[in-house]
C-alpha cells in the first residue's frame, strides 16, 4: 500500500459492521490511509451487514462500474407486523396474524416479485428529492411521494419458513431495495412484513467470504505504514 504515491489506487472488500453506516467505514479507512479520494460502491443500511466495496485513489473512477453489478443478499422478513421504515429502525406495529399462510402462498408471492418490476423506494431512504434526503422528511412526519422505479430481481428464493419469520436469498440489480421487497411481499400476502436481518453476500464476482473484517484491515494498513517508515 502506498497511498501517498500519485498513482495509488486500491480496492478493498470489507464486511460492514452492524449499525455502522457505509460512510462510517469510508471515513475510518480515509483516516487510516491518509487519502482524500475514497468512496464506496453501493450503500448498505446501518442495520445491514455484509460486503462493501471501497475504492481508494485512482480506483474511485471505477465506483460506478462496481455499483452496476448484480448484488446478492440473504436475510429474513417477519410477517404479520411492519414498521414505517420496513426494517428495525422504526417502531414495530401489528398488522395481521400470519399463521394461516401456506408455504405455497409465500413462495408464489416471492415469485411474483421476481423479474423486471417497478418498485417504490422506502420513504426512509437516502434518495434525494428536491435537494433533500427523503428520510429527513420522513423522520419529521412529512409525506414524500416517490415514483416507482424499474429494477430487476433475478432470483427471490424463500430458503426457510418458520412463521412469523421467513428467510430468503435474493439476487438483484443496482437500486433494488430489500426493505421495499419486505413491504411488497407483506402487502401481497395481506399481513404486512418488515426486514429483520440483511447481509450482502456478493457484488458481481466479489464475495463476502473474501472480505476483510474492518478492524483487521485497519491493523494491516497501520502495520504496513510502520514497515514503510
Amino acid at each position: 500500500m502506498a497511498p501517498h504515491e500519485q498513482a495509488y489506487g486500491e480496492v478493498f472488500l470489507v464486511n460492514k459492521p452492524y449499525r455502522w453506516t457505509s460512510f462510517d467505514v469510508v471515513k475510518k479507512l480515509r483516516n487510516a490511509l491518509k487519502v482524500k479520494k475514497i468512496g464506496h460502491a453501493g450503500t448498505l443500511d446501518p442495520l445491514a451487514t455484509g460486503l462493501l466495496i471501497i475504492c481508494a485513489g485512482k480506483e474511485t473512477k471505477n465506483i460506478e462500474h462496481y455499483q452496476a453489478q448484480e448484488k446478492e443478499y440473504e436475510g429474513s422478513f417477519v410477517l404479520g407486523k411492519t414498521t414505517d421504515s420496513y426494517d428495525l429502525e422504526q417502531e414495530i406495529r401489528d398488522v395481521s396474524d400470519p399463521s394461516f399462510l401456506t408455504e405455497t402462498a409465500i413462495i408464489q408471492a416471492a415469485q411474483s416479485l421476481t423479474g423486471d418490476i417497478l418498485q417504490v423506494p422506502p420513504a426512509h431512504s437516502a434518495i434525494k428529492k428536491d435537494g433533500k434526503r427523503v428520510y429527513e422528511s420522513a423522520r419529521k412526519g412529512i409525506t414524500v411521494h416517490l415514483d416507482a422505479r424499474p429494477v430487476t430481481v433475478n432470483s427471490f428464493v424463500i430458503t426457510k419458513i418458520c412463521l412469523p419469520e421467513i428467510q430468503f436469498h435474493i439476487r438483484c440489480s443496482k437500486g433494488t431495495y430489500i426493505r421495499s421487497l419486505a413491504r411488497d411481499i407483506g402487502e401481497l400476502l395481506g399481513v404486512g412484513a418488515y426486514l429483520s436481518a440483511l447481509k450482502r453476500t456478493a457484488i458481481g464476482d466479489f464475495r463476502l467470504e473474501n472480505a476483510w473484517e474492518l478492524d483487521d484491515l485497519i491493523d494491516k494498513i497501520y502495520k504496513k505504514r510502520n514497515e514503510d517508515l
